[in-house]
């Protein structure tokens, strides 16, 4: 049976301290690696004969503003369906330059995540087929789920409170 001391041991027999910051939050093991290095690292878990990763479950992105020049996080979320293990594999890119390898040469369903994916969060994925906003107008010129807007003033009294469901 396949397990994630497995899953961690192979990928640091391939790539030595390439993979970085292992983690197993909620039971999902999790790890990162340079994004220059996304393609080779989902083909591995593709292509090896024990690891099977054929999956991919979801694409996503976390804006981290704290973070010079790891800004933004790219989460691939794939799973192993014969022995029934996850995993969650992170690359960092600057927010200036959010350039990322497309994966939809291995898995067509990235298609559609990708393109999501920029258009809430203004990751590029080079040599993605057709990168255009998927969801949001093509005008739009922010992306809406980068924390980089302020939070509502608790102070505003333009509004009745009672209308939102707070007293």
């Amino acid at each position: 049976m396949l397990t994630n001391e497995i899953v961690k041991q192979k990928l640091v027999e391939k790539f030595a301290e390439q993979v970085t910051n292992f983690g197993e939050p909620y039971g999902m093991l999790t790890f990162e690696a340079p994004k220059e290095m996304n393609l080779k690292v989902l083909n591995f878990l593709y292509d090896d004969e024990r690891l099977k990763f054929r999956f991919l479950t979801d694409i996503c992105a976390v804006h981290y503003p704290d973070q010079k020049g790891r800004e933004l996080a790219v989460v691939y979320h794939l799973h192993n369906m014969q022995d029934n293990i996850r995993v969650r594999f992170k690359v960092f890119t600057d927010i200036e330059k959010p350039d990322v390898y497309t994966a939809t040469g291995l898995f067509s369903a990235a298609n559609w995540m990708e393109r999501e994916t920029y258009d809430f969060y203004g990751v590029k994925f080079t040599g993605h087929p057709n990168m255009k906003r998927i969801l949001n107008v093509e005008e739009m010129n922010y992306f809406p789920l980068r924390k980089e807007y302020p939070l509502e003033d608790q102070a505003r009294i333009d509004k009745d409170d009672e209308m939102f469901g707070r007293e």
